[in-house]
């Protein structure tokens, strides 16, 4: 809770990851991959209630063995391919708000391809929603000018053509302007207010700026060895 408002923590783990298959409880470095989300979260004093939503029998068992609350099993329809995640996090929060017979204000929702935040994201994330009673959502995020969309193009009548516009010819990556950054996939601090009116993002969207080493997010084999490698470093 923080200044009044219950939290509410989310991890989706669906069964069908398709970049690393079972990724979610796949061993990187030993453990599986949703046990770093799952320890991380517990140690943010601010979330009242954690949970695991999965559609997975599996996951739901391995993640129970890290002291995870798994509540309900989610329908399939929630944990298709082209299933959104406003869908996934209504069905969590109608779910818990029923049991508790509470509210839960302010929710986290913390994907477990992001094992490298940290508890202090996550609690400054939601402290600075909780802040800002204007915001909508507060995204982890990280500085992205090696894919700054001035580098990024387009075919067109089989010619190279800039998709936003013409990069200063001989302008290092690190001086382009503005500074670009992506989300990172690590946290997604959103309320309650939005998400009954199926608005996940919403217009008015705080960045929360972590840095490059804590926003690797695992899609594919090539970030799953990046991790591992980065993991092993810091073992020594």
């Amino acid at each position: 809770m923080i200044n009044g408002s219950k939290v509410l923590g989310i991890i989706p783990a669906r069964g069908g990851s398709k970049g690393v298959p079972r990724k979610n409880i796949k061993l990187l470095n030993g453990k599986p991959l949703i046990s770093y989300t799952i320890e991380v979260a517990q140690k943010c004093k601010i979330i009242d209630r954690l949970i695991v939503s999965t559609d997975d029998e599996e996951i739901a068992e391995v993640s129970k063995t890290f002291n995870a609350d798994v509540p309900f099993l989610r329908p399939a329809e929630l944990a298709s391919d082209t299933a959104r995640a406003i869908g996934v996090v209504q069905h969590a929060l109608s779910f818990v708000e029923a049991e508790d017979q509470t509210e839960y204000p302010l929710i986290a929702y913390l994907e477990p391809p992001s094992p490298f935040r940290i508890s202090e994201d996550i609690h400054n994330a939601i402290a600075t929603l909780e802040a800002n009673q204007n915001a909508d959502s507060v995204i982890g995020v990280n500085e992205a000018n090696q894919n700054h969309p001035l580098i990024i193009r387009k075919i067109e009548d089989g010619r190279l053509k800039p998709i936003w516009k013409e990069a200063p010819e001989g302008t290092p990556r690190q001086l382009f302007e503005p500074t670009a950054y992506k989300i990172n996939g690590a946290i997604y601090a959103i309320k309650r207010r939005n998400i009954v009116k199926g608005i996940f993002y919403g217009k008015e969207v705080l960045p929360y700026i972590m840095p490059a080493g804590r926003s690797i997010n695992i899609d594919d084999e090539l970030d799953w060895l990046a991790a591992e490698s980065k993991l092993t470093s810091m073992s020594k």
